[in-house]
């Protein structure tokens, strides 16, 4: 493998996730029209909405199979252009079991994408023999803000659903289509069996990469659904603060991920992951100690550098778990961390009719204590490829 075929194998890369990061904000910035369109109430919409996190969950695994089959070049090329094409379901769904069939696609798709990218951009970190992984989901991150403002300004502009899900499913499976030629050829033996993953054979490693996945995606979700009430209902912040939680929490997070790479591999893995999660619970404690919801912003920015690191390197590491399949280990992490992201949500919300949401919100906290003592089994990730890059790093 040449550094040319290399570097382009890079950029391709980085067009599969900014891709991947586009087709979901264009989907989230028209689900308030497609639910008043639907006449659904807040409860029936959220169950329908629960549709694409079951397809998630249900399809990762199968992913991890044809990966280990097919290679993840394949598979991230054939699931992206699915993912593009299942925005437009979504858009002439005439009632909620139409939605909520849709979204199951839809969840199918996203995440069946979601792994084999990430198996393809283990396999481009290896070649590199540096961290990119973080670079990468900066990418989605970047995507997924740039396709909410584009939606915006759309909708503004009075484009329906359909034209809107049509124009972005056309251009992003194009985009999709034309880096194929360019990404690694991971050369899997489609005959072999060695992508499966029995549960008596997963190592310990990796149920501690699984476990950390768990515990950050269960955060996000918690941070996602719950920042703006806390600031809203909690703390009396107007509408414009309290939808500042979120946004400074989701662009620091941005940010970071641009700049993580540099980070690992100064402190490398093990040390990022639980400096990382240190970092996001004392951000979220300080915004929670605060009296004043302008005062817990800049607590909400500092979680959000927190967490932009971890699931890029958690992902990575599940990837390169010795003597698993890449595709297999990255479906076993994004699998379980799926469900907490699926759980973390309705989690705070029963905790709070208990404890208070500003005390349920420290579940959260707790998480991240958790993270950052499981970090520790970082050292034993497999030393091949990009874990060269990390000469002072005990993991390695």
């Amino acid at each position: 493998m040449t550094a040319k075929q290399t570097r382009a194998a890079w950029w391709a890369t980085v067009v599969l996730f900014l891709q991947h990061g586009l087709v979901v904000s264009t989907w989230v910035s028209r689900i308030p029209v497609i639910k008043s369109s639907l006449g659904l109430p807040n409860g029936i919409f959220g169950l329908a909405l629960l549709s694409s996190a079951f397809g998630a969950v249900a399809f990762i695994p199968v992913a991890g199979i044809m990966i280990g089959r097919y290679g993840s070049k394949l598979v991230a090329v054939v699931s992206g252009v699915g993912f593009c094409a299942s925005l437009l379901p979504l858009a002439i769904s005439a009632n909620v079991w139409a939605l909520a069939a849709s979204l199951f696609v839809y969840g199918a798709f996203a995440a069946s994408m979601d792994v084999a990218m990430n198996a393809q951009g283990v396999e481009v970190e290896r070649e590199m023999g540096q961290p990119t992984m973080s670079r990468f989901h900066g990418m989605f991150s970047l995507g997924g803000m740039a396709g909410a403002t584009l939606g915006g300004i759309l909708a503004a502009h009075g484009l329906n659903p359909l034209e809107h899900f049509a124009l972005s499913a056309g251009l992003n499976a194009l985009a999709t289509v034309s880096v194929f030629p360019l990404l690694l050829d991971t050369h899997n033996d489609p005959h072999s069996k060695d992508h499966r993953l029995p549960f008596s054979k997963i190592p310990p490693v990796l149920f501690a990469l699984s476990a950390i996945g768990f515990c950050i995606l269960l955060s996000e979700g918690a941070m996602a659904d719950w920042t703006a009430v806390y600031l809203r209902q909690n703390m009396h912040a107007g509408e414009g603060t309290a939808a500042a939680g979120y946004a400074v929490f989701s662009a620091s997070m941005a940010i970071c991920r641009l700049m993580g790479d540099l980070i690992t591999a100064r402190l490398g893995p093990l040390r990022t992951v639980r400096t990382a999660s240190l970092v996001a619970g004392f951000g979220l404690t300080f915004a929670l100690a605060m009296p004043r919801a302008d005062w817990a912003l800049p607590g909400f920015a500092v979680a959000g550098m927190g967490f932009s690191v971890i699931i890029p390197l958690v992902f990575g590491g599940g990837g390169r778990v010795k003597g698993i399949k890449a595709g297999a280990g990255i479906a076993t992490v994004t699998g379980i961390g799926y469900i907490g992201f699926i759980v973390g949500p309705p989690a705070i919300g029963f905790a709070s009719d208990l404890i208070t949401l500003r005390f349920a919100l420290g579940i959260v906290v707790g998480c991240c204590a958790v993270a950052a003592v499981l970090a520790g089994y970082m050292r034993m990730l497999s030393g091949d490829g990009p874990q060269e890059a990390f000469p002072d790093d005990p993991a390695a």
